[in-house]
């Protein structure tokens, strides 16, 4: 799914990750597989948010974010 970004939330806690994604609007979690995966994962929706561009996202069954493409 091709979608921007409205907003990035995480806490301290390991691997735990949110993005909200415009075309669901909808916050969907970003699947917590390993703790540097979670962050780089973050790090391009933080990046695609800051800069108003569209990522394309994968998800799994569970509707999780397993993939983003800048």
């Amino acid at each position: 799914m091709n979608t921007a970004i409205n907003r990035v939330y995480t806490t301290p806690h390991s691997k735990n990750g949110w993005a909200h994604l415009a075309a669901e609007n909808s916050w969907r979690k970003v699947k917590p597989i390993s703790t540097d995966g979670v962050t780089n994962t973050l790090l391009l929706l933080a990046l695609a948010r800051a800069n108003s561009k569209n990522v394309s996202v994968t998800k799994n069954g569970a509707n999780e974010i397993t993939v983003v493409y800048l």
